[in-house]
């Protein structure tokens, strides 16, 4: 009897140690330093790092601190050149619907947020930018290579078979006619206006105002701030804290980091640099297989 007695009561104080382990740890884990106890109202940070091509991981962990009531405001980090417009769209939408939610998002600039990035960064209800921020670049590219000449020299005969007049438009064996390039135009120019379009609505500036300055070009954090293109200039602890002041809670607020995600891009910029990763990112195929980049 002493002996079943003894392993229970180990048994508990067992029990009652790893609880105690688990509680410490999720509770570093979900605080930032100086944060509010365990489960109180914390604000979330998520990462947008590198080119924007798939967004699926991002939107889930949106939509998690969407539903999350601990999560009282989100603050999106951005440090990318742009990417693929669809995904960038599909990811200013997953923002929209989180203050829809009645969550606040800041957006915090990391070194760069061009293009696409700033694109999903217009959709909060502020940005914070460093001064030496890259951001802008508002503007669409389409890069299609013409090896005509290269395909003669090698004697290669391209062949294509095709069923409307704009089916093979972008084909790498010959030179673009007058009437595809207005095809092309036009299509860039319609996504280059749904660009200017959400910068209008998020930054609540005058359209003609924005057109001004969505030609591609790239301005720093402190160019952008003159712009209003962005509300302040700061790093990400000013945008937490900005972003607890929006939902009312105590500053300095807890904290749930990012989640960590290893990423095959991130291996080949910290091996190869970011200029060698973003020229193989850049699209060079043709253009039923090239799809419209929001990229520096």
């Amino acid at each position: 009897m002493r002996r079943r007695l003894t392993i229970l009561a180990a048994a508990v104080l067992v029990y009652l140690g790893v609880a105690g382990l688990f509680v410490i740890s999720v509770g570093g884990l979900s605080r930032g330093e100086g944060g509010p106890a365990l489960f109180g109202p914390r604000v979330a940070i998520v990462e947008l790092e590198g080119v924007i091509l798939e967004v699926d991981d991002i939107v889930r962990e949106l939509k998690a601190h969407r539903d999350n009531p601990t999560v009282k405001a989100v603050v999106l980090r951005v440090n990318s050149p742009g990417g693929v417009v669809a995904p960038t769209q599909e990811l200013h939408d997953a923002v929209i619907r989180l203050r829809q939610a009645g969550k606040p998002v800041v957006a915090s600039l990391g070194s760069v947020a061009a293009s696409g990035g700033y694109y999903v960064a217009v959709a909060c209800d502020q940005i914070y930018a460093n001064p030496g921020t890259l951001t802008g670049s508002i503007g669409v590219i389409m890069q299609l290579a013409n090896l005509e000449q290269l395909f003669k020299k090698v004697g290669v005969d391209y062949v294509v078979v095709k069923a409307g007049q704009f089916k093979d438009i972008g084909n790498v064996a010959r030179a673009m006619t007058p009437d595809e390039r207005r095809v092309m135009q036009a299509l860039l120019d319609d996504v280059h206006g749904q660009f200017i379009g959400a910068v209008v609505a998020g930054r609540k500036l005058p359209r003609e105002d924005v057109a001004r300055f969505a030609d591609g070009r790239v301005f720093s954090g402190v160019q952008a701030k003159d712009l209003h293109m962005v509300d302040a200039l700061g790093g990400l602890e000013d945008a937490v804290l900005a972003a607890a002041k929006l939902a009312g809670i105590p500053t300095p607020p807890g904290v749930i980091r990012p989640r960590r995600r290893f990423s095959i891009i991130d291996l080949l910029r910290n091996q190869f640099g970011g200029t060698a990763v973003g020229a193989l990112l850049r699209p060079t195929l043709p253009a039923f297989k090239t799809p419209l980049y929001l990229m520096d």
